[in-house]
């Protein structure tokens, strides 16, 4: 019991500190660049009393230490501060745009990790074969190509041309004000109203974009995937499983495979983070109303409380996923388990 609490007390340590270096560095990000939120309020026209007046009120005139305080304190009770170009709370914002990237996300790596990890195993089996220099020319060709590209050409040819998606936002017109959003994911807003064709145009919204990002973590989980297996194929034991009469589908998926998944792991946690903060372009070029789009905008216009804010949420996604891989990898791997 006495070691569980010490693992469980220094577990907690360590997420403190993380998030109070994450603050850190958000807080005084914001206060180098050279955008003065003051000015994004009133307007650089406003009178010098104006200005004196609001910057007293955020409390922008005292000290530095001052402020991260306060800020802290503002954190803890979840206040964000309020956005200027919207004139919501900046939570309130989150919680209507997080929604879109986590469904984009979460599609994109559902594809890249499905087909990556058997692609990937597939390349490692046949080393040097067709199909492992098909797997190697896909991924080169993942990392090569930039997203924005491919969203603009995917767009032209499938939406445009042949008609088969839907094109940029989340749904069609039609559908945008008859399905109400209770999640704030309208593909399950969609299937538990039973409206099966808002269900459908969702989809055909989403499928583009979420194959794209897919493509792209696929690139790079297949090449991960790919390493981890050659090393494993070339471990002794799975010479003694060969001798022993195993089957080779035995060997690749119930022993090798295995043992890949535990660093394996961890590449799909960061490339499912990588996903849900990095997918700004993407969402751009789809007009995706997502968190990476709302950063974008606040940023072209010197909202920083809305910045700081997706920043702070975005940090949180990949200290969750981080620890969250972090207990997987003791679940896999027994030999990292406190004994």
């Amino acid at each position: 019991m006495h070691r569980a609490l010490k693992a469980v007390g220094s577990f907690l340590v360590v997420i403190f500190l993380t998030y109070l270096g994450l603050l850190a560095v958000t807080f005084f990000i914001g206060r180098v660049m050279p955008i003065d939120p003051v000015l994004a309020i009133v307007g650089d026209r406003a009178p010098e009393h104006v200005i004196l007046r609001v910057r007293e009120e955020l409390g922008l005139n005292k000290p530095l230490w001052q402020q991260f305080y306060i800020y802290l304190s503002k954190i803890a009770q979840g206040d964000f501060g309020t956005s200027v170009l919207t004139s919501n709370p900046v939570m309130q914002d989150i919680r209507r745009t997080f929604p879109a990237t986590i469904e984009l996300a979460t599609l994109g790596i559902l594809i890249g990790a499905g087909l990556g990890v058997p692609l990937g195993v597939w390349a490692a089996v046949r080393r040097g074969g067709v199909v492992d220099q098909i797997v190697r020319i896909v991924g080169l060709i993942g990392y090569s190509v930039p997203i924005f590209w491919l969203g603009l050409m995917g767009l032209v040819l499938f939406y445009a041309k042949l008609g088969w998606v839907g094109g940029p936002g989340r749904v069609d017109v039609t559908y945008e004000y008859t399905l109400t959003s209770v999640t704030g994911f309208l593909l399950i807003d969609a299937a538990r109203a039973g409206q099966w064709d808002a269900f459908g145009n969702v989809l055909s919204h989403l499928i583009l974009p979420a194959s794209l990002l897919g493509y792209f973590s696929l690139a790079y989980i297949s090449r991960m995937t790919r390493s981890f297996m050659l090393n494993e194929l070339a471990q002794e034991y799975v010479v003694a499983a060969r001798a022993k009469g195993l089957t080779e589908t035995r060997i690749i998926w119930g022993h090798a495979l295995r043992n890949a998944m535990v660093p394996l792991v961890t590449v799909i946690a960061l490339s499912y983070a990588g996903l849900l903060e990095g997918s700004v372009l993407t969402e751009t070029v789809f007009a995706w109303p997502g968190l990476g789009l709302y950063i974008t905008n606040s940023l072209q216009n010197a909202d920083m409380n809305a910045v700081l804010g997706g920043t702070l949420v975005v940090g949180s996604v990949f200290i969750g996923l981080n620890l969250l891989s972090d207990l997987l990898y003791k679940l896999l791997d027994p030999r990292t388990r406190v004994r």
